[in-house]
């Protein structure tokens, strides 16, 4: 990528040095009612490919800049988060008594329905 913008730019000035060459001739310029300035084309074609160029290519670079801290910013938290995924449950404080890994209650037993109709455990003598 970097032979294509070296390529487009070494054309860039080719074609600038051909249409200086061949257009090396001085032309006046009015600014103002009273001033007027006597310049040549390619000055002028210079300064205006400069007075486009510049302030894109400012405003380029600063996007570029403020979406690349971004970024950094959006990796730093990923990273951060993928750490403390990844870290034990409990804090280490270097004193190996005190490193003590409390294990979870193991789950209780199932709870079994009653039936519908439950069964008298007495029998009663009403028959």
């Amino acid at each position: 990528m970097q032979i294509l913008r070296t390529a487009f730019w070494v054309l860039i000035l080719v074609l600038l040095l051909v249409f200086t060459a061949f257009n090396w001739k001085p032309v006046e310029v009015q600014l103002w009612e009273n001033m007027i300035v006597e310049t040549k084309v390619p000055a002028l074609v210079i300064i205006a490919f400069l007075i486009g160029l510049v302030p894109t290519w400012l405003l380029h670079r600063g996007t570029k800049w403020r979406l690349q801290r971004r970024i950094n910013q959006l990796e730093s938290a990923a990273r951060t988060t993928a750490a403390n995924r990844s870290a034990p449950p409990h804090a280490t404080t270097g004193d190996v008594a005190t490193d003590t890994v409390v294990a979870e209650p193991a789950p209780a037993a199932p709870v079994r329905p009653e039936p519908d109709n439950p069964v008298d455990p007495v029998p009663s003598d009403d028959r």
